[in-house]
């Protein structure tokens, strides 16, 4: 019978990859002592690298990008507010 797949919490694993990241022990001495295999652990502090410049970035860059994107909604409606007030002036005989 084949053996049954562990699911490790998020948690477990950050706490685990944080270990490792720390360099205090090898990758193979934390794998041994959480019960886990060192290529597990190598893919899980990979994800990890990978992700770390996002977590500074991300939130910079989605805030400039949500900022520009409502800016430019509101000029386009400015845009488009202008244009029919200048077509109700002319049609109420006035001259923009």
């Amino acid at each position: 019978m084949g053996s049954v797949r562990r699911k490790h919490s998020a948690e477990f694993k950050a706490k685990v990859v944080l270990e490792t990241l720390r360099g205090d022990r090898a990758v193979n001495e934390v794998a041994s002592r959480y019960e886990i295999h060192p290529t597990q652990l190598s893919s899980w502090k990979k994800q990890v690298v990978e992700a770390l410049p996002g977590l500074f970035s991300g939130r910079a860059d989605k805030a400039a990008k949500n900022e520009t994107e409502l800016r430019g909604r509101l000029y386009e409606q400015i845009g488009r507010l202008k244009v029919e007030l200048d077509w109700l002036k002319k049609k109420m005989g006035e001259e923009p």
